[in-house]
């Protein structure tokens, strides 16, 4: 189990977030939260990534607040009020630098839905990643398009997704083709949110084990 930590951010601020430890030397992972916020979910995910021995961080960007999972309303509030380009050169960076600090040798970072987004932003702007996984999330194509992305990435997508739609999907894997990315995509028939066991109204069980064993054979081949 996990732990509450602050970190550093490059500015200097402080920031906190969620820690499991793997052991010394782990490679480390970031795990960048959904729009409800650092809720017991995402703990769990972060826990799970431990027990598969990585060093896991999840940052807290909403500083504690957490949405239930009835009030999307609320979660969208949250969502649009986050600067997100800063909150990755900050947050979502001084995670990373605190994992090595800590003696990973390597870091990765993956997301979910509002955090798959952010992943791959972190995966344009944010140097000290080595590799990336974002779950059915894709920023705007303004913030970050297929060319800005410097780490390979796998990402996880939803056949019945009306936020990351399979057509948004389709276009982002052909320009990473077009740039030259290392990557590869894979769309599950499945709804938005399909990893998270705690809603069970879009919980896959089977989509959510084939892209757990997936990512996890990434992350140990791309962190080492």
């Amino acid at each position: 189990m996990g732990e509450r930590t602050t970190f550093k951010r490059p500015d200097g601020k402080e920031a906190a977030g969620y820690l499991a430890k793997a052991g010394a030397g782990a490679p480390g992972l970031v795990v960048i939260q959904e729009w409800w916020g650092l809720n017991e979910q995402i703990k769990g995910i972060v826990d799970r990534f431990a027990a598969a021995g990585f060093s896991a961080l999840a940052p807290d960007l909403y500083a504690g607040r957490v949405v239930p999972y009835h009030d999307s309303a609320a979660a969208n509030a949250e969502m649009t009020s986050l600067n997100f380009l800063d909150a990755t050169d900050q947050i979502v960076r001084g995670a990373a630098q605190k994992l090595l600090a800590d003696g990973a040798g390597k870091v990765g970072v993956t997301g979910f839905c509002m955090g798959g987004a952010m992943t791959i932003l972190a995966a344009a702007r944010v140097p000290e990643y080595t590799a990336g996984a974002p779950f059915y999330g894709l920023p705007p194509a303004a913030a970050a398009g297929p060319d800005a992305v410097k780490i390979p990435l796998q990402g996880h997508f939803a056949l019945q997704d009306d936020w990351c739609t399979p057509g948004a999907v389709k276009d982002f894997a052909a320009g990473l083709a077009k740039a030259g990315k290392p990557h590869e995509f894979f769309s599950y028939d499945a709804h938005h949110g399909f990893m998270n066991e705690a809603r069970p109204d879009v919980h896959q069980a089977k989509a959510a084990e084939e892209a757990w064993a997936r990512v996890i054979a990434f992350f140990k081949t791309q962190l080492g």
